[in-house]
């Protein structure tokens, strides 16, 4: 069993279908997907074809909350948590090999303690909003997902080897890969404000995120796109 990790895919996924047949794997194997996987993006039957195409490559996918996607139990999929690696996971019957992370679980990938904390704000929110764009309400962690993920690190006292999130800490923000835009850019940084108490708190050895669609590594944190590694 490998465990594997790769930035936010946005419905695409050949790289993963390539990387797959390249390396052998099985569903045995792991491919964790840090947010964005595209995967509940229309919370409707729309989302079923990609499902299907997702459900025939041979890994496990294990996926981080993105902003650019719903969550599972807002979905009219039939999602179940059921116990996975010593945590819960959001999972169909009928996609065995399609996994949902749950934030603030803990999960235990070959020894290793790894938790999870989805989410992030979107730039322009009340521009995607006012131009009927796919947005979504939940797209950071609320207070109960807060409350939850402090509450289980406490009973770690705060140490966990690997913490896969989406967005960072608000200091390691690769501002350098900010795209200009024409429009003024408003963006909710909760989240990341929030991870930055974690961080100030946390003893961790790994930490990956996705989000920001470029590879890059800062106060120990490494930022992921398209790049593949394994943890």
């Amino acid at each position: 069993m490998h465990f594997y990790i790769t930035g936010d895919t946005h419905k695409k996924f050949d790289r993963v279908e390539r990387f797959c047949l390249e390396h052998m794997t099985t569903t045995a194997d792991v491919m964790v997907i840090l947010g964005d996987s595209g995967i509940n993006y229309w919370l409707s039957p729309k989302d079923e074809k990609l499902k299907e195409r997702v459900a025939k490559i041979p890994v496990t996918l294990f996926c981080i909350h993105g902003n650019h996607e719903g969550r599972p139990w807002e979905s009219p999929a039939d999602y179940k948590l059921v116990p996975w690696q010593g945590g819960l996971v959001y999972r169909e019957d009928k996609y065995p090999n399609i996994l949902f992370a749950k934030d603030g679980e803990i999960y235990d990938f070959h020894g290793k303690s790894v938790m999870p904390i989805g989410g992030a704000g979107t730039v322009n929110r009340e521009y995607r909003i006012s131009h009927e764009l796919q947005w979504f309400a939940s797209e950071q962690p609320d207070e109960t997902i807060k409350q939850y993920v402090e509450q289980q690190l406490e009973q770690m006292n705060w140490k966990v080897d690997v913490i896969l999130s989406h967005t960072v800490p608000i200091k390691a923000e690769p501002t350098w890969a900010f795209k200009p835009r024409k429009e003024p850019i408003t963006v909710d940084k909760s989240t990341e404000k929030w991870l930055q108490t974690i961080y100030d708190r946390l003893d961790f050895k790994e930490w990956y995120a996705g989000h920001y669609h470029v590879e890059t590594e800062t106060m120990r944190i490494r930022i992921m796109f398209e790049d593949f590694d394994e943890i």
